[in-house]
């Protein structure tokens, strides 16, 4: 059985827009990548102890770095979300739907709560890298 919801003109199936999902899914988690190679570098910095004896000049630059990757992602991450809570309203209005697409459909609280995370732990670990740049 089809399951399709009607938009503008065109018919997209329930297959398609759980295709779609899972695409969205993937962008949320390699927008992740990036700044995750920056944290790493700057964890490893400072654990060998290489800003202790840096210029103020590198430790804002690093600070930076830090921050604007982790702004970018986070943009990114956001932008992900809110075309993810578009398609699960479009979910939700599928009709027969599938077991698949009903799950997904109600997972709107959970991706809500992701954006609400992912500003939450960026300030944190932005916090942190301030911490172990500036010691």
């Amino acid at each position: 059985m089809r399951t399709a919801v009607k938009r503008r003109g065109t018919t997209m199936e329930a297959k398609a827009m759980v295709k779609q999902w899972n695409q969205m899914r993937a962008q949320i988690i390699q927008a992740q990548v990036a700044p995750a190679l920056v944290l790493i570098a700057i964890v490893v910095l400072s654990t060998i102890g290489a800003f202790d004896g840096a210029s103020d000049g590198a430790k804002y630059l690093a600070i930076g770095v830090a921050a604007a990757t982790g702004i970018l992602a986070t943009i990114s991450q956001y932008a992900a979300i809110r075309e993810g809570e578009a398609m699960l309203i479009d979910l939700k209005s599928a009709q027969n739907p599938t077991a698949l697409s009903k799950k997904i459909a109600d997972s709107r609280g959970l991706l809500s709560l992701s954006a609400i995370a992912i500003v939450g732990l960026d300030i944190a670990i932005f916090a942190l890298v301030v911490w172990a740049v500036l010691g």
